[in-house]
């Protein structure tokens, strides 16, 4: 063995524990600002991750929801998504992050990726009924008011296949285009099965009733339903329902998206 080799190899193990310490330091102090385009690349900008604080170990960012990637009508959410990503398991092939919302989140949900598919824990987030409308029509031309409770169960991706149940819930609803205030309390459920989901509406209380039900798949997304009004609400309920849909009777419209 020549004296050159003999100085390489006895050189090798403080290079490599150099190596390894600045990409450990590089590591920690990645940027949360690395995870923030992730998101609206996911969602085709709907939802957005803005002014991102801290690094992707332990960071926060402010929830922006809107139209389209070019965020107009965007709304933000009131308070701060924090976040802490676990270190270790990285070297397993698996980010492990926990998750939670200042102000409108009770608990922290936890979110478990690896290569083939993700997971993301039960949980709830409350949220004002105008933040919606940064998500443009309908919601921006009703411009609605009330509470919005999102809770969902186990939500499992794997590969291009979902899985899990999302309830939407909007209590005492109340619009600018209507003088009728509130127009009621609803509920959306949405069944992720995999390829496909399904989409079900119903009232749970007040003089405007919707109900309908709907497909959704990575090919054509389509809702038929119906819309309304109590005897009482019929004619300051007259505008609304004009603008929701085509009269099938007098007292009743039909709510119809295909795509």
């Amino acid at each position: 063995m020549s004296y050159w080799t003999r100085r390489a190899r006895a050189a090798l193990p403080p290079i490599m524990v150099a190596v390894l310490s600045v990409l450990f330091t590089l590591l920690a102090m990645m940027p949360a600002a690395w995870i923030v385009p992730q998101f609206s690349k996911t969602t085709g900008g709907h939802v957005n991750l803005v002014d991102p604080a801290g690094s992707l170990w332990q960071g926060s960012a402010s929830l922006m929801l809107a139209a389209g990637p070019d965020g107009s009508g965007a709304t933000l959410l009131p308070g701060r998504i924090e976040w802490t990503t676990a270190f270790w398991p990285l070297f397993t092939g698996r980010v492990h992050m926990t998750m939670r919302q200042t102000q409108a989140m009770p608990d922290a949900v936890t979110v478990d990726a690896a290569p083939r598919g993700a997971t993301v824990s039960p949980g709830a987030i409350v949220v004002p009924a105008a933040l919606l409308s940064g998500l443009g029509a309908p919601f921006n031309t009703l411009d609605i008011d009330g509470d919005v409770r999102l809770s969902w169960t186990d939500w499992r991706v794997l590969g291009r296949k979902t899985y899990g149940q999302l309830v939407v819930s909007l209590n005492d609803i109340g619009s600018r285009v209507s003088r009728v205030k509130p127009l009621g309390s609803y509920r959306v459920v949405l069944q992720a099965q995999g390829a496909s989901a399904t989409i079900d509406l119903s009232t749970g209380k007040g003089p405007l009733m919707l109900d309908g039900h709907g497909t959704l798949s990575p090919q054509s997304t389509e809702f038929h339903g119906t819309a309304s009004a109590a005897p009482e609400a019929r004619e300051n309920l007259a505008g609304l329902l004009n603008l929701l849909g085509r009269h099938t009777d007098p007292n009743t419209v039909a709510l119809a998206f295909v795509r």
